[in-house]
């Protein structure tokens, strides 16, 4: 059933596209709080905000086996027009060069999508593009202006790595490459005062600086003592080196007398099963308000970083002091001591010399409310400038546009359920059950619905599989990371949702032979990714029986060289997916009879394998 759709509206004075390697809701971290506070920007001086997702960040956090945190069905809410571009070449997170090159991030798919669009809308007057590594795409944009929110500088961002003695998982470049990358832009726009003289001194583009303008949640109060600290983080480099660091000096010595340290946000996560003495993992926090009106002082303790520490305008707009080194306090123009602590014992110092007086903490608190209120200040008149600059390039009058609105489609039931929808955001869905696989559409889709935030999304039911599990044909997917890691459903019905997919379009394909069995498993001898071999892989394996039979979960027993080539082909269409020899050991009772016929699913993290077994032709030794 669809939902009634709005009648045409009138757009607000033009439209800006704004183009984004990472979803705009939930704003569950740095780069999300600042992506949304800047079309609350443009949309606060009049302009209509189309909203691009280039699904970087979907296939990043499934590549690392966890669940991408996005709210499409929001972001439809908050935006004209929403599309969903999907990032068909693979990210490259490591590199063998000194530095990535400027469009190694970049990709085709999101050059096709603005070109297409700047045809289908050619009165949008402005097009933003978040982060010098996806500037390409400024190229394919006719007739409007190019901005680039540049976030971060990236050039030598890798040297902050070295006193940590460890390698960086996030994009860096050299000076020329971003030089090269903000010469595509007519506007460059830096988050503090520190990178904008930086900036223009890389490009004659026009930089201007945007900090955020946070709004007031919550007036301040000036705690009488210390008792719970917190921090709130995404799980990124900077924020895990920091607070770990943090979190370990705060837990030597401490006693519970004084305070507790408290940390929420994704930042559990990668924290991993961090256990110390006066600290607490809260993990993914849904009400900010109550966290920290339950807090006396927020800690920003952070050794590594640019750009702006949005954690730290966050706990400023609810109200609460922080207490922070003077990397946390950038493009603040901090003054207090408190704001600028040279490092995690600095900061530990401070607090402990303020925890138990009342006339420290009412200083601290009314520095911190002067700096919000300048830094807002500040924020104000840039969003003004930034306003003008865009109006002067519109000169458009204002036009019709049809209103969208999210729709929910059941498809023809099957097992598993399978719906069309927006809301990406449920893992259980209170009505169809755990999600299993999310539809991707490829270059073979019309455009418009190519683009659209809609897909098919297949969930497993409580309702027992039926004998003969009907495939869904060749689908292209991507599997949610709970097949691989959480396997919180039960055998018989991830056994049955893997039948259904039995025929979804794999990421790398082959034929193996059956070179060993026994009553409880099997050897194949095959060709597969190289990088199964490297390192521990989680993996999920399944054996099909043929010609719609069941699905039985295996034991992977080992994977190992094999010194001659089975002589088989090996077909993928990501060339990074080098094919290598190789023995798989499998087992699961009663499974040799089926084998030399059956179809096996090699399931990781983001990557689905299909080996058809071939009759054996005698033995191949290792």
């Amino acid at each position: 059933m669809r939902a009634e759709t709005p009648s045409s509206t009138l757009a607000p004075i033009a439209t800006v596209l704004v183009v984004a390697p990472m979803p705009a809701a939930p704003a569950s971290a740095g780069n999300r709080k600042r992506l949304a506070l800047t079309c609350s920007t443009l949309q606060r001086a009049g302009f209509a905000v189309d909203f691009a997702y280039f699904a970087h960040e979907d296939q990043v956090y499934r590549r690392f086996g966890q669940h991408p945190p996005t709210d499409l069905a929001a972001m439809q809410a908050d935006f004209q027009r929403t599309f969903l571009i999907e990032a068909n070449e693979t990210i490259p997170l490591k590199t063998r060069s000194l530095t990535f090159g400027i469009d190694e991030w970049g990709s085709a798919a999101l050059d096709r999508f603005v070109a297409w669009y700047a045809a289908e809308h050619p009165d949008t007057v402005a097009i933003l593009v978040n982060y010098v590594f996806l500037s390409r795409c400024l190229d394919y944009a006719q007739d409007m202006l190019k901005l680039i929110d540049t976030h971060d500088r990236f050039a030598d961002r890798q040297l902050q790595y070295r006193p940590f003695r460890a390698e960086p998982n996030f994009y860096y470049t050299d000076r020329e490459s971003e030089a090269a990358a903000l010469d595509r832009a007519d506007v460059v726009l830096a988050i503090q005062s520190e990178e904008a003289a930086y900036f223009s001194g890389l490009t004659d583009r026009r930089v201007l600086l945007l900090p955020p303008v946070f709004p007031v949640r919550a007036p301040f109060s000036a705690p009488r003592a210390i008792a719970r600290l917190g921090f709130v983080g995404h799980g990124n480099d900077p924020n895990l080196f920091s607070i770990s660091k943090f979190a370990h000096a705060w837990a030597a010595g401490w006693t519970p007398d004084k305070p507790e340290l408290r940390i929420a946000g994704e930042i559990c996560h990668a924290l991993g099963g961090l256990d110390l003495p006066g600290v607490m993992l809260l993990g993914y926090v849904d009400d900010l308000a109550t966290f920290y009106a339950e807090t006396d002082v927020i800690v920003a303790p952070m050794l590594m970083g640019s750009g702006l520490k949005m954690k730290v305008a966050e706990a400023l707009s609810y109200g609460v002091p922080v207490v922070g080194t003077a990397i946390g306090f950038e493009g603040f123009g901090a003054e207090a001591s408190a704001h600028r602590c040279a490092d995690v014992a600095a900061v530990k110092a401070a607090i402990l010399a303020l925890r138990s007086d009342p006339a420290a903490l009412a200083a601290l608190t009314e520095a911190c409310a002067t700096l919000f209120a300048r830094f807002n200040t500040i924020s104000q008149q840039a969003e003004a400038e930034l306003a003008d600059v865009i109006h002067a390039a519109s000169r458009k009058q204002p036009v019709a546009v049809a209103a969208t609105a999210a729709f929910v489609e059941p498809m023809a039931q099957s097992w598993p359920i399978g719906v069309r929808s927006a809301n990406s955001a449920l893992r259980d869905d209170p009505a169809h059950g755990q999600l299993l696989a999310t539809e991707r559409l490829g270059e073979e889709a019309a455009r418009a619905i190519r683009y659209a935030p809609e897909r098919r999304r297949w969930f497993a039911g409580s309702t027992p599989a039926p004998e003969m599990t009907p495939s869904l044909g060749p689908v292209a997917v991507a599997l949610s990371p709970e097949w691989v890691r959480g396997k919180r459903l039960p055998r018989v019905i991830r056994e049955a949702a893997a039948c259904a997919f039995r025929d979804a379009r794999p990421d790398w394909a082959t034929t193996a032979r059956c070179v060993g069995a026994s009553a409880n498993g099997f050897a194949l001898a095959l060709v597969l990714p190289s990088h199964l071999l490297t390192g521990v892989r989680a993996v999920v394996a399944f054996l099909v029986e043929p010609n719609g039979g069941r699905a039985h979960e295996l034991t992977l027993d080992g994977i190992a060289p094999l010194g001659l080539p089975p002589g088989f082909a090996f077909e993928t269409q990501r060339p990074e997916l080098t094919p290598v020899p190789a023995v798989v050991s499998v087992s699961g009772i009663g499974l040799a009879p089926i084998a030399p016929n059956g179809t096996v699913l090699f399931l990781t993290d983001d990557l689905i394998g299909r080996i058809a077994i071939a009759p054996a032709r005698g033995s191949i030794q290792p």
